[in-house]
Order: structure tokens, then C-alpha cells, then sequence
């Protein structure tokens, strides 16, 4: 695991060379066909000589969700697993990285008349009256939401006028994928913040240099495709998109594209700060690839 730019799946490329392991990527945009300068996606070359799982699987018109992804990679892994090899999860996707490792709730589909009835209800009697109600329906629900976020409140009663059961319930019941499973999870990231905002300028000047506006030009002249959808919000391709659109000058494009990826390595460690069990590695360590060898031969 680790923020972007922090240099995971080329350590991850190198490690392959001494493990009997195979890649399965954990990035929400190294999905989508025809999205490969902007997500870094590793060349065609690399993936010849890497056995690499989970690129290049959707259209950038389809959504993938977290789900999907804990069902997809679970199966890869006992694929993986039955040919006497070993998963190496790569990626800084953190939320499918939680999906897998945690489970996911079966919480029921949003019902058009109960969610109708419950905006009624908040605009007649208010916010605070329907959060009470939660409180008694589900009070831990209740004490973890904030009174003050329609959202989830109204979420938290549909879910609960819908399958007659609470929240709190529901995710108390989440499907595993891989509790069978010993797993070691690794963050990678450069010691010093600097040194990472200064590859992320430098790594998106160097996709502009590669061809990343001819990329998301072909992908904007298809004519199906919006900034509404998940493949064309990924950092880069959402800011070249409105930059094609007339919204943003080149200059500015570059500059929000760089601030947004910037963002994006801030959420990611903010994530893993909280991860259980996490072994932190710096990325600027030279001897790297030994390091990560020897901790997995006293884990495993």
C-alpha cells in the first residue's frame, strides 16, 4: 500500500524477481482500457514478464465498485494460491483494500417510496426529530451519525424500514473474503512530504510529455463518455477533460491536476494512519527490495 507517486508497483515489479508471487492491482483507474498514461499503468513490456491481475478489465463507460473488487480479487487469490504461488495485493485504492481485508455489509438497495416517505417526514417534523427517532430505533447508529447529516440518518431508517432491521445489525454481518488468509500489509512512502509532492509534480509533467492530452482527447471524442463517471473523475484525466472542454486554461489544467493529486496522497495517508497492523517502509530506502524479503521470510 501506499500514496500515490511512492513508487509501490515498481517495487512490488522488482520483488516478483525473487518471490514465487503474482500482482493484483488495487487501483480504481488501472482498470479502464485505454486510461494508461495518466494511471502510470505498467507497459505492455513489464506485464509480459510480471503476471500482473486486474488491469485493463472494464470500459471506462462501466463503474466498478468496491465489491465487485473484494469478489474479483478473493477468487484471484485462490487461483493464484492453487498454483503453489503467493497474492501480492499492489495498488493505493483504500478503499478496496479495506473491502476485501474487512468484508462488506449486505445492506439492501435504496427503495424509491421509503426514501420518498422519509424526506416527507424530514421536511414536516425536521432533522432533529428524525435523528431522535433513530436514536431509539438503533442508538449505536444514532451515536456514531451526527444529528446534523441528513444523509445518513435517512439512510440509517431506510435501511432499517426496508429489511426490519437495524444498521448496526446489518453491519455486524459482513461477507469475508479472506479470512483464511495470513496477511501482511506493507505502506510504502517517502519520509519527508516534500519529496512526495515534488515526484507528483514532476511524474504529471512527465505523462503531459508522454501523450496524456492525445489519451483523454480520444477518450472525449468517443461522445459517451462524462466527467460524471468514475474513470473520468480519476486525478489527471477529470482536469485534461474540462481543460478539452474550454473550462480551464493548459496552465491552470496542470496546476489543479498536480493540487488534486496532491489531495489524493493526503487521503491515502490519512487512511493508512489508521490501518491495523501496518509496516511502514521508507520508499528512499536503497535497500528497499532486502528489506521487504527479509520481513517476509519472518512473517511467513
Amino acid at each position: 500500500m501506499g500514496p500515490t507517486a511512492s513508487g509501490k508497483s515498481r517495487l512490488a515489479e522488482q520483488l516478483v524477481d525473487d518471490m514465487p508471487a503474482e500482482l493484483i492491482n488495487v487501483d480504481s483507474a488501472l482498470i479502464y482500457q485505454g486510461m494508461d498514461i495518466g494511471t502510470a499503468k505498467p507497459s505492455p513490456r513489464v506485464r509480459k514478464q510480471v503476471r500482473y491481475h486486474l488491469i485493463d478489465i472494464c470500459d471506462p463507460l462501466q463503474r466498478y465498485s468496491a465489491a465487485q473488487f473484494a469478489t474479483d480479487a478473493s477468487r484471484i487469490m485462490r487461483d493464484i494460491t492453487a498454483r503453489q504461488r503467493v497474492p501480492m495485493l499492489v495498488g493505493g485504492t483504500m478503499l478496496y483494500f479495506k473491502a476485501l481485508l474487512e468484508g462488506l455489509s449486505d445492506l439492501p438497495s435504496s427503495d424509491e417510496a421509503v426514501r420518498k416517505k422519509l424526506e416527507e417526514e424530514l421536511q414536516q417534523i425536521g432533522l432533529q426529530a428524525l435523528h431522535r427517532k433513530l436514536k431509539d430505533i438503533d442508538p449505536i447508529s444514532a451515536a456514531r451519525i451526527n444529528s446534523n447529516d441528513p444523509q445518513r440518518t435517512l439512510r440509517a431508517l431506510e435501511v432499517y424500514y426496508i429489511s426490519g432491521k437495524t444498521l448496526t445489525e446489518l453491519q455486524g454481518q459482513r461477507q469475508k473474503f479472506v479470512d483464511d488468509y495470513k496477511i501482511l500489509n506493507i505502506a510504502l512512502a517517502p519520509t519527508n512530504r516534500e519529496v512526495l509532492h515534488q515526484r507528483i509534480e514532476q511524474r504529471f509533467h512527465a505523462m503531459l510529455q508522454q501523450g496524456l492530452v492525445a489519451e483523454v482527447e480520444a477518450l472525449y471524442k468517443r461522445g459517451d463518455l462524462s466527467d460524471e463517471l468514475p474513470s473520468i473523475r480519476a486525478v489527471g484525466y477529470r482536469q485534461v477533460w474540462h481543460y478539452l472542454q474550454g473550462k480551464l486554461s493548459y496552465d491552470d489544467m496542470v496546476e489543479k491536476a498536480i493540487i488534486a493529486t496532491r489531495q489524493l496522497a493526503k487521503r491515502q495517508m490519512t487512511w493508512l494512519r489508521s490501518w491495523a497492523d501496518l509496516i511502514w517502509l521508507d520508499s528512499d530506502d536503497a535497500q528497499l527490495c532486502d528489506g521487504v524479503i527479509e520481513i517476509v521470510r519472518k512473517h511467513f
